[in-house]
């Protein structure tokens, strides 16, 4: 059991009234970590630390902040071992998810240190003689970041990387459900030196989150706000932040297409799809969740596919290897046990898997789902997926399409023009020709469209994102004015 603190300037503290809150293990329910439940005075007090040391991070140079972000990311990726515990006791997460976010979040830090002397400007012509006019981009301020779960510490340090590189001070609100990981991510960026007040970390309880939330959005020092989660809540925050006109970035729910072409490369498809399907139980926003597969292709690829998928090693992560571990609670359970009695019922076929009695939910695959079935629709967020057979490329970008959500996509073809064409043409912020649905990379402009969200984080367009750009005149010369 880890126990936590508030992080609020340099000091470590409780919440202000005393409170406390638990999370548990999913699978066995033993208590896996407490953590203070702040209280909306709590929150003011981390932005208010966070403005106070905004004056002196937002002057550092940039090799400086470049140095700290560095020496940060060496100090993550040193406690990968205590990041693999903490996500199997909160989350029920496999190790080798753990090790991947852990490297990929080191990384992330490590391309954040590369951009601090990215962020620049332009000099534009004016029409005014003697006036030089700049555009410059310029720290915004205090950052609110909000990660989830279920890629703790990829969705963690994304939330603040980019922000600190740009000048910004931040505070980060930790996930209910994984509070002692996100502690995890504070605490190697103290060990790294980071000036007091720079990163604040608060949590809180479940039931007041959006009082918390809502003190921290309203207060003035808050200038930008960035939040990964669920298109419910996202949906929260963006009012929210439209209330107080404070710009954010949402990066919210998936469903999203495989696409398999009637010229795949079915060895290639069904490694992509595996992958996809099923990295982290299917619980990353990028999860493939609807196989569109060629009805020419069908039965060659569902073969190899249900083959390699009922062997996907299933178990408790704390006890050995598995690349299924645990899904988050027995909500999900539920709630997909429900999706797939549903899409049974109405026609559809179970290929492999199906449903389960606790948290260890197996590979399942879903054949013959038609739009009148729930799994169509909504996401699973599980490890099970639902097969769409089409006829046909028009079909197959018409399905993809058919859906709310737009995140993340993958064509597969051996045609390079007919990939890029389909791609073209398929509504999602991410787009993968040959390769799967799950992919990043902490240079690219990663974000949705639809109800998956709007802004983007990473590289160019993280800057974009966490700077104010400001038009800035200097007038060499004499200047005529009309009166």
């Amino acid at each position: 059991m880890h126990t936590l603190s508030l992080l609020i300037g340099d000091q470590r503290r409780p919440a202000s009234n005393g409170a406390t809150f638990e999370r548990r293990n999913p699978l066995d329910g033993a208590v896996a970590t407490v953590a203070p439940a702040a209280t909306p005075a709590d929150a003011v007090a981390a932005v208010e630390a966070a403005h106070r040391a905004f004056a002196s991070w937002s002057r550092l140079g940039p090799a400086a902040r470049r140095e700290h972000l560095l020496e940060a990311a060496e100090a993550l990726a040193a406690r990968e071992a205590d990041f693999i515990a903490a996500m199997a006791a909160e989350t029920g997460a496999a190790a080798s998810w753990a090790g991947f976010n852990v490297q990929l979040g080191a990384g992330m830090l490590r391309e954040a240190a590369a951009l601090t002397t990215r962020i620049g400007g332009e000099i534009i012509p004016s029409d005014v003689p003697g006036s030089l006019a700049m555009a410059v981009r310029q720290p915004a301020g205090v950052v609110l970041g909000m990660a989830p779960w279920n890629a703790p510490v990829i969705l963690g340090v994304r939330a603040i990387a980019t922000p600190l590189a740009c000048g910004n001070t931040v505070v980060l609100k930790g996930s209910e459900l994984c509070p002692g990981t996100h502690g995890l991510i504070v605490e190697a960026l103290r060990e790294a030196g980071l000036p007091a007040g720079t990163v604040n970390f608060v949590t809180n309880h479940p039931d007041e989150a959006g009082a918390v939330v809502e003190a921290m959005i309203a207060h003035p020092a808050v200038r930008r706000v960035n939040f990964t989660g669920s298109t419910r809540v996202g949906a929260l925050i963006g009012q929210a932040c439209a209330r107080h006109l404070k710009p954010a970035v949402l990066e919210l729910g998936g469903k999203a297409p495989f696409l398999v072409l009637d010229d795949a490369d079915l060895d290639a498809a069904v490694a992509g799809c595996v992958f996809g399907a099923f990295a982290n139980s299917g619980q990353i926003c990028m999860s493939t969740e609807r196989i569109i597969v060629d009805e020419a292709v069908a039965e060659a690829f569902l073969s190899r596919l249900v083959a390699r998928a009922a062997a996907l090693p299933l178990g408790d992560p704390r006890k050995g290897p598995a690349i299924l571990g645990s899904v988050v609670d027995m909500a999900t359970v539920r709630r997909v046990n429900e999706l797939i009695d549903d899409a049974l019922a109405k026609g559809a076929q179970l290929l492999c898997g199906g449903k389960a009695a606790n948290t260890l939910m197996p590979a399942t695959l879903i054949d013959r789902v038609t739009p009148e079935m729930r799994i169509f629709r909504e996401e699973t967020f599980a490890p099970v997926k639902a097969i769409v057979r089409v006829r046909g490329e028009e079909e197959a970008i018409a399905v993809a399409n058919d859906n709310e959500f737009g995140l993340s996509a993958a064509v597969y073809t051996r045609d390079a023009a007919r990939g890029w064409r389909v791609a073209a043409r398929i509504e999602s912020g991410i787009c993968h020709i040959n390769g799967p649905t799950v992919h990043d990379e902490a240079q690219m402009p990663f974000g949705g469209v639809k109800r998956s969200g709007y802004g983007h984080f990473g590289g160019r367009a993280g800057i974009d994102a966490f700077t104010d750009i400001r038009w800035i005149t200097l007038q060499t010369g004499p200047r005529h004015l009309p009166f």
